[in-house]
Formats: C-alpha cells, structure tokens, sequence
C-alpha cells in the first residue's frame, strides 16, 4: 500500500466504472491505468475489480479500497482548501525568531502586529542558534553580521545594531572610569562566555584589550544587560536601550566597527505568501527610528 499512483487509479475507474473513464480523469494512457490495477491486485494477492464488456466492477474488496480512497481524497482536497487559504490569509502562526537582545524592540511590534491581524498567532523564538528556514522552524528571521548567504534564503537589509560601551552609575560611584583605552587593564567588564564571538564589538574589544578582565560572562544577551546595570562590570549594551536606561553611563564615544548590519531573512518557498509579506511591511515601518 505504498504507491498511491496506483491506489488513485483504482479508485477513479471504481468511480468511473471504465478504464478510459479513469485515464481521461487521470491525464494519463489507458495502458497506464491497466497497468497499475493490474500491479495492484498482484501486490495486494486479490482481485479489486470484475472485467467485463461494460467496463471494471468493483469486487468486496474493491469497494473496501473504494471507501478508505474515497476518505482520504476528500481529506487531501479539504487540506488543500486549508493551506491555500493559508496562504492568502494573514492567519494562524507566525514563527519569528531574533536574538535575544532585541527583545525590547520586537515584542511591542509583534504585540501591534498582532492586534492588527487578530487571526495570526505569534510565535517568537530567541537565541543565538539558526534556527533553519529551509525545515520551517520559522516564518521570519532577523539575523546580525554579515549577510547570511544560506541557499534559496531572502536577505533583506532591516537597520544597523548600533553598540556603546556603558557602565552603571552604581559602578563608576565605586571604580570610576578609565581615562583611556590603556587604562582598561584595571577595571571589571561583562562579556559573552564565548571567546570566539564574532560580534563586531566582541572582536574589537578581544584586539583593542587583549588582557581585559572580564568578572561576568554570560551567553544570554538579557543577562549581560543586566549585570551591566547592576554594577558587574563595563560592557557593550544596545545605544537605543542604553538611552531609555538614565543609569547608564557611556564609557567612551561610540565607534562604528561596533554597529552590526540587521538582516531579514525568509525562505523563498514562505516569502511571497500573504502572511509574510504583510509582516515584512509592517517590521520595515515599525524599524525605522532603530538607527537614530
């Protein structure tokens, strides 16, 4: 029961009562439609239908076969309905994923996105893994770097990350801050738990200090944040979230090797779909104060 060609076949000429019945159905040579009851039958070791000069009767078994094929059409060509649909809706999940540091400014605009298309249900994963596209682990990926250059992927430029080096004020009443970039060795920093980011800003601070001390590391973006607030150390948060916090303090003047492009990336397969493309729409307006 492995090869539905033939199990079509047999239940459009159980249908249709005659083989050319079936095969102009079908699209296909009467020869083929002969073919595939006959090979049929020999797999399941019964015979499906009754040859006679009128055309092919169906037996018991045949009109077992029938039913269950029957079923199952019906179910396909409902499934088909559902997901067409789909397609021209805005409805029903819409999988985003992003880094976890830009979860400040994505949630309010999944949220308006949300109350605008009040059919589709969010679904927003965050973290430094790639969540692949091409399996349908997301509808939509916001990305930082380089372009990503994965096949049959949409690239499309968003904003730019931009990064500043801060310190809490509750750290700088206890340590101060260092004059220079020479002057670093001696403070406390916050940092990523992997000494191979290839952030732009991770980089550059592993070439600019080679022997900085870092007293928090973390993998998770929010905790970084967070321990710079609470006086852990210096480290390079967001400039739109560092301005919407007054306890923070900037270090040194911002420099543009930190920023890092953001990207949106679809799969081609999803990217013209309705869905989708309204989303696109709306992240592109809602983005536009991200590089001020």
């Amino acid at each position: 029961m492995d090869n539905w060609d033939e199990i079509k076949t047999a239940y459009q000429v159980a249908r249709m009562g005659t083989v050319s019945g079936a095969a102009e159905v079908l699209g296909v040579h009467h020869a083929t439609v002969i073919r595939h009851i006959d090979a049929l039958e020999t797999r399941l070791g019964v015979k499906l239908f009754q040859r006679h000069a009128r055309g092919y009767t169906a037996t018991e078994a045949g009109d077992d076969l029938f039913r269950v094929a029957k079923a199952t059409d019906d179910q396909f060509s409902q499934l088909a309905g559902r997901i067409k649909g789909r397609g021209a809706d805005v409805s029903g999940d819409l999988v985003i994923t992003s880094l976890t540091s830009l979860v400040p400014r994505m949630v309010p605009i999944l949220a308006d996105f949300q109350r605008e298309n009040p059919d589709v249900i969010i679904r927003y994963l965050t973290g430094a893994r790639l969540f692949r596209l091409e399996y349908g682990e997301a509808h939509v990926a916001i990305r930082a770097g380089s372009p990503p250059s994965q096949p049959d992927n949409v690239v499309q430029s968003l904003s730019h990350q931009r990064m500043g080096l801060y310190a809490s004020r509750r750290y700088v009443d206890t340590h101060g801050l260092p004059k220079d970039w020479d002057a670093c060795s001696g403070h406390r920093f916050v940092g990523t738990n992997n000494d191979q980011s290839r952030a732009p800003f991770n980089r550059w601070l592993r070439e600019k200090v080679p022997d900085i001390v870092f007293g928090f590391r973390s993998d998770e973006d929010r905790a970084i944040e967070q321990a710079i607030i609470n006086g852990a150390g210096i480290g390079f948060a967001t400039v739109l979230e560092a301005r919407a916090n007054p306890d923070l303090v900037e270090v040194f003047p911002q420099e543009e090797g930190w920023s890092a492009p953001l990207w949106l990336v679809t799969h081609v397969d999803l990217h013209r779909t309705t869905k989708v493309q309204s989303f696109l729409t709306f992240i592109k307006d809602a983005a536009k104060g991200w590089d001020a």
